[in-house]
């Protein structure tokens, strides 16, 4: 009845496990939710002033598929200002969100049978995009002793000829690693002679709490040559429902072709999301930005304190990002099994590694109040230490 294409698709375990919470929730059951990665702050002040009045000046209308003018230009500059990156408004193009910026990418560049590097942990989305789009993913498992990051020697191992791109996420999610420079160019320098593509995710990169974030595009003008850089609003300015991505390539003809996919799918991205996100990417809103990661990092530390300190548990701190994952496998090997024990018996909410390709951990979203946080991790110790 349905085409093979979706029938190879799987559901987002996120998203699985976060509404089978809210039924729970619904029915009464007292649940805390750790398992959506979305700030718990309201989006600034001066992005909602910008869409109020883009509204008010009855700004309701289609708009070209790639974006406003103003916008595209917003991104060039803050792309520049921030990653030293240069790109024109011809090699920008505005999604619903970093998913369809991805998804518009390998639709765009993977044929069937293109492999495609993924380092695991990895985000649910990666593997199943590049399945429907008739690639193959191909899986590099990373481990807490490389800080959960791919090394040059299982990168060059993991090369084939039919190699056609690797995904880099710094920050990472779900395990907050991020590469440095000098771990950057390391893998660059593998890449030289190739014609593989990297799908740069940087998402999380303005929630960087150690060391300086760097952007995959600006190691040398052979990354920038072969990368595509793909970032949003959605967890740095709590936009998340506002669906605001962007990707920028330097080939035009590449992003020309993506504009073209979306024409026939979505067209343009909603207008009013595009005035509200220029004060998100021209520094108007670094002040809420810095606030919000002073929380966020607070949080985590004392949540990898809290974690540490519970026998069979551990986690390596985050650099980055607003997620934990936590080693449980002393307690319970397949981490389903233990996710939705937890949930069930103590009515807590994370998401199970092997959504993420690595069994025995489990996602912790420290995007909530440290209350919250608290109350989670001691329900999460009352369950280890009674664990059957």
């Amino acid at each position: 009845m349905f085409s093979k294409r979706i029938e190879s698709l799987s559901e987002s375990m996120t998203i699985a496990i976060t509404s089978l919470a809210r039924e729970l929730r619904a029915s009464g059951k007292d649940v805390l939710g750790f398992s959506a990665g979305e700030p718990d702050f309201d989006t600034p002040k001066a992005i909602k002033d910008a869409a109020i009045k883009a509204m008010e000046e009855g700004f309701t209308k289609y708009t070209a598929v790639e974006g406003i003018p103003e916008l595209l230009e917003a991104i060039s500059n803050k792309l520049k200002r921030d990653n030293n990156l240069t790109y024109s408004k011809k090699q920008i193009i505005v999604s619903n969100g970093a998913k369809q910026s991805l998804f518009n990418l390998f639709q765009t560049l993977i044929d069937k049978e293109d492999e495609v590097i993924i380092p695991a942990p990895y985000w649910v989305t990666y593997p199943e995009l590049v399945k429907y789009s008739e690639g193959v993913p191909i899986f590099v498992d990373t481990t807490e002793e490389s800080g959960f990051k791919i090394t040059p020697e299982q990168l060059k191992k993991a090369i084939t000829p039919k190699t056609k791109m690797l995904i880099l996420t710094t920050p990472s999610n779900p395990t907050g690693a991020v590469y440095s420079k000098e771990e950057l160019e390391a893998l660059a320098e593998v890449l030289k002679g190739t014609d593989i593509y990297v799908a740069s995710d940087e998402m999380y990169e303005k929630l960087t709490y150690e060391g300086e974030f760097v952007s995959a595009a600006s190691i040398s003008e052979d990354m920038y040559n072969r990368t595509i850089t793909i970032n949003g609003l959605s967890k740095s300015a709590a936009m998340t429902g506002w669906r605001f991505g962007y990707l920028a390539a330097p080939n035009e003809e590449m992003v020309k072709a993506m504009k073209k996919l979306q024409s026939q799918s979505t067209s343009n991205i909603c207008s009013i999301t595009q005035k509200a996100a220029i004060p998100g990417l021209d520094g108007t809103i670094d002040k809420d930005i810095e606030y919000m990661k002073e929380q966020f990092k607070k949080r985590r530390d004392e949540a990898c304190d809290m974690f540490n300190s519970i026998e069979g548990l551990s986690v390596i701190k985050p650099a980055g990002a607003f997620y934990l994952f936590v080693n449980h496998s002393e307690i319970e090997k397949e981490s389903l099994k233990f996710a939705k024990k937890l949930l069930e018996s103590e009515g807590v909410a994370v998401v199970p590694g092997i959504g993420f390709g690595s069994e025995g951990y489990f996602r912790f979203s420290f995007a909530t109040d440290i209350e919250t946080i608290r109350e989670g991790i001691n329900r999460i110790k009352r369950f280890v230490q009674n664990y059957r």
